[in-house]
């Protein structure tokens, strides 16, 4: 489809695009810090139950992102391709493609299962503290079940964030989120008769909010009339190699740019556990803490991606830099009040998570370089999104690669190790591979979107 700039239709205002991003993205920001608080729940009651349960979670946590990261940017290419086909009206077309999303997707979901599995099995050779490994291992297996889950009703999520209906997911999350805390609050500590399971009772109750969450989302599809068009698509399509390539094609590229972000946190968190349990622990904390900004920035950041895979779908380069910009600067201002809430009150929010006072200093030790990657991860997530919307995602491999593997993992082991910074040079390692990231994809969406360019 080349790039005519949309002939006849107008560009909206400045004010009209922020609008636009703050009332898709609001929905998806308020299920986000859902999801916060039941990370910071989480933290806080495995925590307080034991330093031990603490560190196993952080490590098992850490390495499950990159599979769960994986699994969810997989599903993140079906935004543009819906939203492309939502804006030309085409709902039949929506339906036909979902059917096709959803085997794809746990098709790759049950694969990335089968990795974490052969995982599981290697756990000892990964030079965790020994003491850790009985604790870690249930939760391993429990946290295992929830692949498939996860990756099943991001399907449906981005399928309805695409047409610009984000608060029905939200109300899911939440009613999860709150199922989620109160089975942490029964099976970790063993509270109206429930067996005391400590961070195995954390994995169970986490398992159950992630098995309601798809099977809320498949009810609404299934019985809500205003879907209607949509289930028909979904019943009268096939499931066809063309779609499953389509869908591959979009989809692939955004989960292995999350796989190799994910991982260097996942690498970060292994090269943590080498320095001891204190570190292990205290590294938890932060990066739940820092969980704060990036499911903040991401919200507004989905919301972008939809508009730009609006504006793709007519055509309108300069509505998808519009977009993207307007997007940049909503960020840039929840960066910055992101950090005055880690500077004010990141103290006091470490103390809520651990009774352990070396734990507590260690933690309070990384507040600086956690601050430093804020405007670095806000800038690489809106222009991720954003060059994800356009559906020109392949680029998005190697600048991820570059930045989070090639660049990100040696420096990450250079500042801790071998120039003796230890946790403190892990977290602020952080910030270099973010920036590069950032630059890049900034740069390769302005080289796509420039004028004359065609956007296919």
């Amino acid at each position: 489809m080349s790039n005519t700039d949309a002939p006849g239709h107008e560009l909206p205002g400045r004010r009209v695009t922020y609008l636009q991003i703050i009332r898709l993205g609001l929905p998806i920001l308020i299920g986000q810090l859902g999801m916060i608080v039941v990370g910071f729940a989480d933290t806080k009651m495995v925590g307080l139950y034991s330093t031990e349960a603490l560190a196993s979670a952080s490590f098992v946590n850490n390495l499950f992102n990159v599979c769960i990261f994986a699994c969810v940017g997989f599903t993140y290419g079906l935004t543009p391709l819906v939203g492309s086909l939502f804006t030309q009206g085409r709902f039949r077309s929506i339906g036909s493609l979902l059917r096709n999303g959803v085997a794809v997707n746990v098709a790759f979901a049950l694969l990335v299962t089968a990795v974490m599995t052969v995982v599981y099995f290697n756990l000892h050779r990964m030079g965790q503290p020994a003491e850790l490994l009985p604790v870690m291992r249930p939760y391993y297996l429990i946290y295992l079940s929830g692949v498939v889950p996860v990756a099943l009703f991001n399907v449906f999520a981005q399928w309805a964030y695409a047409i610009q209906r984000t608060r029905m997911p939200m109300w899911i999350i939440l009613g999860a989120n709150v199922l989620n805390i109160a089975g942490n609050w029964l099976l970790i500590y063993g509270h109206w008769g429930c067996p005391e399971l400590g961070l195995t009772g954390a994995g169970i109750s986490t398992l159950v909010a992630r098995l309601v969450c798809p099977a809320a989302i498949i009810c609404v599809f299934a019985f809500r009339g205003d879907y209607r068009e949509y289930r028909r698509g979904f019943a009268d399509g096939s499931i066809t190699s063309e779609q499953w390539r389509l869908v591959g094609h979009t989809s692939w590229p955004v989960a292995m740019q999350m796989t190799f972000e994910s991982g260097s946190f996942s690498a970060a968190a292994v090269m943590a556990g080498w320095l001891g349990a204190i570190e292990l622990a205290a590294f938890q904390i932060t990066v739940i803490i820092g969980t704060l900004g990036f499911c903040v920035y991401y919200s507004m950041a989905a919301a972008v991606s939809v508009l730009v895979s609006n504006a793709a779908g007519l055509s309108d380069r300069r509505l998808m830099r519009r977009t993207a910009f307007s997007g940049y600067h909503i960020l840039l201002a929840l960066a910055t009040s992101a950090s005055a809430a880690f500077i004010f009150f990141g103290p006091e929010i470490i103390r809520q998570f651990t009774r352990d006072p070396a734990v507590t200093a260690t933690a309070v030790s990384l507040i600086v370089p956690m601050v430093l990657y804020q405007y670095c991860d806000a800038t690489q997530i809106n222009f991720a999104n954003a060059l994800r919307g356009t559906s020109k995602v392949m680029p998005m491999v190697w600048i991820a690669f570059v930045s989070y593997v090639v660049v990100g993992m040696p420096v990450t082991y250079l500042m801790a190790f071998t120039a003796s910074m230890g946790i403190y040079g892990i977290l602020l390692s952080f910030s270099v591979s973010l920036f590069l990231a950032a630059v890049l994809f900034l740069a390769y969406f302005i080289r796509h979107t420039r004028r004359n360019r065609k956007i296919s």
